[in-house]
């Protein structure tokens, strides 16, 4: 498919790891390209990238029992009243910010998130979603105090098309079903209506016209 010159971000897809569940030696590989702490490199090799042939469950199981014991933190999952306590935290920040959110998945090891363009870049984005929902777990002393909870920072993907977001929803929607958890409704969470190329939108807006100029505007 054609691309435009200068892509037109319309949504952001975030993702990031609850502490110490996705190190740069993670034997399924990683988009880290250094091992800054020594304790950490102990545990292997940097994989940069994912793998196109993934280790089995076990491999990957024992690495993260070797981490376990080096990390400065306890390596926990979020799960049961925890997976609500960020949704809600999560929940506070989408309606303070105005975040129109179309898709969210709060897994044990990490997040993946489906934002619509904002004012916030998606790096504050997620830097307001991690702040908000730490706290919450801290003062819930469901994880222990001075705790990181996540792995600062994420990863962006930044989607141009409402097809991309298209299909990116049901991609995180089958997050949890794909490891025998159950489906994830959260209130903050809008049904995507083709933005910006929703009903009622101008054929003459700068990011129609750039899309005709590639041949990706509807017919």
């Amino acid at each position: 498919m054609p691309r435009m010159a200068k892509p037109i971000v319309i949504a952001h897809h975030l993702i990031w790891t609850v502490y110490g569940w996705w190190l740069p030696n993670d034997p399924r590989g990683s988009t880290s390209t250094t091992v800054r702490k020594a304790y950490i490199g102990s545990l292997g090799e940097l994989h940069f990238g994912r793998k196109k042939i993934q280790p089995a469950g076990h491999d990957v199981r024992a690495f993260y029992e070797q981490a376990a014991h080096v990390l400065k933190h306890p390596l926990l999952e979020v799960r049961g009243r925890c997976v609500e306590i960020v949704a809600r935290a999560f929940e506070q920040v989408m309606q303070d910010e105005r975040y129109r959110c179309y898709a969210c998945a709060i897994m044990p090891d990490h997040v993946h998130v489906l934002i619509r363009k904002h004012k916030h870049h998606a790096e504050e984005m997620i830097e307001r979603l991690q702040k908000a929902s730490r706290l919450a777990l801290l003062e819930s002393e469901l994880f222990p105090a001075a705790h990181p909870i996540w792995t600062r920072g994420g990863w962006k993907v930044f989607l141009d098309h409402p097809d991309e977001v298209h299909r990116t929803i049901p991609y995180i929607e089958q997050n949890p079903i794909k490891i025998n958890l159950p489906p994830q409704r959260w209130p903050f969470v809008v049904e995507y209506d083709r933005w910006p190329l929703h009903a009622g939108h101008s054929p003459n807006s700068p990011y129609a016209r750039a899309l005709r100029s590639v041949g990706r505007y509807p017919r």
